[in-house]
């Protein structure tokens, strides 16, 4: 009875969210004809408008600066014991996002298998309207089914969802997740396609545009948008299939016009919040003593480069005298190698350089990030200096860090808080991409490690999963640990461990159960 309640919830979780007055976006994406009634156009919005996406406080506070943050240095931590284990009911949490709507998330999978089931109930005429939705719906969903990959490895895929497309309660089979990410790039291609030859009717482009609250209802957009994901998931796989991701990966590069991707600023892919949400991230950070200066970041990458990134990054911070406000003269990182004793006094005395405020704190305007022009000119980066030429991949390699310098002010500059940092100048960011101890130059190895960290430094800990995923494809940045001396979880982990209730009530776990331990590795993590 017990496994028929839980798998009924992803049912019962949907129609409850659909009817109900759910907050503001509700009001704003609900069919004015039915207001009660599930629609495709409707389903599509939920599964866009996703707290797994947006920086909020829960998706930050008990899965990012938890997991992920730690174990990519992109956040503070103390040195506590236990402080690289899995905390087994947040990552539960983030599982069932995925798959139902739980309240944190918008239950992708659901959404979708709803969405496949009412299209499957349309006429012809009637699904050409739809179509825009479904493969828009399809881009989302894969995006989010790649990211659950990258975290656990085998998911429950192909099945996953199955009373909601049939109304038939069943335990889904793992996929194996080599199986997961095939299906993941070939969908984004079939979509990506889709968008390239797209025409819309005045009334669906209409409905689309008040739908789709990423990218306005801009087909072009969305194209690059898949376009710009298949890049990523072909990279991610070119250690383990380097003959397929190179041949994928060049053709789409040298075709611009037929695979155009996200590579201006402008393009960049968010999940922004509603106009009223005031919310910050100070909680979530402070908990846990996770927003201060870490020192690979500050002390490695930032300083020694005269990085402009710092200044909206952290803040120096300081301490009290009497009743006078004495700053830092410096921006000091939190040693990771020190007792949790010692930091917990240096941090009481304000010694460390803690995250930007405006930028990130007290900012209740920070977007979720999805896909920036940055990311796929470092992808581009590394496919020319491993498969074209290094004249080109520096060329990317420039513009991509270019782009991240702006993306941070943009994020400083859009803040609901202050003080906001005037933006460098252009002769001076590109004085500093091209003089700096981040210039293009050395070996080929040495260029690859450029790229790799200045993707990590892109990604910091609004894009966790990505950062997470990145450095375990690559080693880069080489991150030093203190071991912990709690048994079993001395160093952050290879992958999350499959959540309680999934080993308890699906009789499938057992095809996985061998290979569910922190020290096995995803597919794609072979260097």
């Amino acid at each position: 009875m017990k496994k028929t309640l839980i798998k009924l919830s992803s049912i019962i979780a949907i129609i409850g969210g659909l009817t109900g007055c759910q907050d503001k976006l509700s009001e704003l994406y609900l069919n004015p004809e039915q207001t009660t009634t599930p629609s495709i156009e409707k389903f599509f919005t939920q599964i866009l408008n996703n707290d797994r996406v947006y920086p909020k406080y829960w998706e930050m506070r008990t899965f990012v600066v938890m997991h992920p943050g730690i174990y990519t240095q992109a956040v503070s931590f103390l040195n506590d014991n236990l402080r690289y284990q899995q905390q087994l009911s947040y990552t539960e949490q983030r599982w069932g996002d995925f798959y139902t709507t739980n309240g944190n998330g918008s239950g992708p999978v659901s959404h979708f298998r709803e969405i496949e089931k009412m299209y499957a109930t349309l006429s012809a005429a009637d699904k050409k309207n739809a179509d825009v939705f479904v493969n828009a719906a399809k881009v989302a969903f894969l995006d989010q089914s790649a990211q659950m990959v990258d975290l656990w490895g085998d998911i429950p895929f192909s099945q996953a969802g199955g009373i909601n497309l049939s109304g038939s309660i069943i335990s889904p089979k793992f996929d194996a997740s080599k199986d997961v990410y095939n299906a993941v790039i070939t969908g984004l291609k079939d979509a990506a396609a889709y968008f390239a030859t797209a025409s819309l009717d005045a009334t669906t482009a209409g409905s689309f545009k008040k739908q789709d609250i990423i990218l306005n209802g801009d087909l072009d957009k969305w194209r690059r948008l898949a376009n710009s994901l298949r890049l990523r998931a072909l990279m991610r796989i070119s250690f383990v299939d380097e003959a397929r991701a190179k041949t994928e990966i060049m053709e789409m590069l040298g075709n611009p016009t037929q695979y155009p991707l996200v590579e201006e600023s402008t393009q960049n892919v968010y999940l922004n919040p509603l106009t009223n949400y005031t919310s910050t991230l100070r909680d979530a950070f402070n908990d846990l003593s996770s927003n201060l200066a870490t020192p690979y970041l500050l002390d490695n990458v930032l300083k020694p480069a005269k990085d402009p990134r710092i200044d909206v990054i952290y803040d120096k911070f300081g301490h009290t005298e009497g009743s006078k406000w004495v700053a830092n003269s410096d921006y000091n990182s939190m040693p990771l190698n020190i007792s949790s004793a010692v930091q917990s006094a240096n941090i009481a005395s304000g010694k460390y350089a803690t995250l930007d405020s405006a930028t990130f704190l007290y900012n209740s305007k920070l977007p979720g990030v999805i896909f920036t022009a940055s990311e796929t000119n470092l992808l581009k980066a590394e496919a020319f200096e491993r498969w074209g030429n290094t004249t080109d991949a520096m060329t990317a390699y420039n513009k991509g860090v270019t782009q991240s310098v702006n993306y941070y002010y943009y994020l400083n500059s859009i803040s609901s808080s202050s003080p906001k940092v005037p933006a460098p100048s252009a002769a001076d960011i590109n004085n500093f991409v091209t003089t700096s101890t981040i210039r293009y130059s050395g070996s080929s190895a040495q260029k690859l490690a450029l790229i790799w960290t200045q993707k990590w430094v892109q990604f910091g800990f609004m894009q966790s999963v990505q950062s997470w995923s990145e450095l375990r494809r690559t080693k880069y940045p080489q991150l030093s640990f203190v071991a912990d001396n709690s048994p079993g979880v001395e160093l952050p982990p290879n992958r999350l461990v499959y959540p309680a209730r999934e080993k308890t009530f699906n009789p499938n776990y057992s095809a996985v159960a061998s290979q569910d331990t922190r020290a096995t590795k995803i597919f794609w993590d072979v260097k």
